[in-house]
């Protein structure tokens, strides 16, 4: 399946070649990502300039669902990726694309403590081609604590269930586990509005978001060219059509739009803009 699937990925990835998609979204095709992130990627290492063909994801399981999969097996990329499962990463080291492509894969549970010296043991150059984050609660907190290692492109999971207008982010924790925090599975992460505020200070330009509103995506400010649009958080922020709700017992429950919100209502976040703290 893993052989077709990568097969069907060449055939968009060519066919796309051919098109001028008239926003980020529109470059999208699912071969190993979980909702498109695949096809935006090809088509912004297609036009970004990249140094280093290396890429860091870390929240990535056993690596069979993420965003730069495609990325190693098709375009020969060097990866390092991170997760907190020994057995997720015991699994992916048992695959063959571990085996064939230079993959390198540790257990580690990311915090803005260990970020930097996680980043190190990659072994790469400070200059990465892809930084990926999707940790589901620090996301935040994690970015602004890298301090020398950057990316030609940074893709970052946001919670659109926050809103677009407010720059927030839950409070740091460093044992922060989604499930645990709220039964509800929405309280995480941070706003679309704060994640660009924070990709700004570091030199990148928003430039749109895969279609389901999960993942944002940059460019670094001096490799933008005029085929990539920058773009404002509250022009390109839209509610998010994923529907992962979850009652009290851990069942979904299907909520959209201000029915989630309103079940994590109350909680506490993060004013990035004034670092105090605020309620949702």
């Amino acid at each position: 399946m893993d052989d077709i699937k990568f097969g069907q990925g060449q055939v968009l990835s060519a066919l796309q070649a051919q098109q001028t998609p008239e926003k980020l979204e529109d470059t999208e095709f699912k071969v190993f990502s979980q909702w498109g992130e695949d096809g935006i990627i090809q088509f912004l290492t297609r036009f970004v300039p990249i140094k280093n063909k290396t890429f860091v994801e870390f929240g990535v399981e056993d690596f069979a669902e993420s965003n730069c999969r495609f990325l190693l097996v098709k375009d020969d990329w060097r990866g390092f990726v991170l997760d907190g499962s020994e057995a997720h990463i015991r699994r992916l080291r048992q695959t063959p694309h571990y085996a064939r492509h230079q993959l390198d894969a540790i257990t580690a549970f990311v915090t803005r403590e260990n970020i930097n010296d996680l980043l190190r043991k990659s072994g790469f150059e400070e200059e990465l081609g892809i930084l990926s984050i999707d940790i589901d609660g620090n996301d935040y907190h994690v970015l602004q604590a890298i301090d020398s290692f950057k990316a030609s492109i940074l893709i970052c999971e946001y919670n659109a269930v926050f809103g677009g207008d407010r720059a927030i982010t839950v409070p740091y924790d460093p044992a922060f586990q989604r499930t645990r925090k709220h039964h509800s599975n929405l309280y995480f992460g941070a706003s679309l509005a704060a994640i660009t505020h924070l990709a700004a200070e570091k030199g990148y330009t928003l430039v749109g978001t895969n279609s389901n509103r999960v993942n944002a995506f940059f460019v670094r400010n001096d490799l933008m060219n005029d085929v990539l649009r920058g773009m404002r958080a509250r022009h390109v922020y839209q509610p998010s059509r994923v529907r992962e709700s979850r009652d009290q017992l851990g069942k979904l429950t299907f909520l959209s739009n201000e029915e989630r919100l309103r079940l994590i209502r109350g909680m506490p976040v993060v004013n990035v803009l004034t670092g105090l703290e605020e309620s949702l």
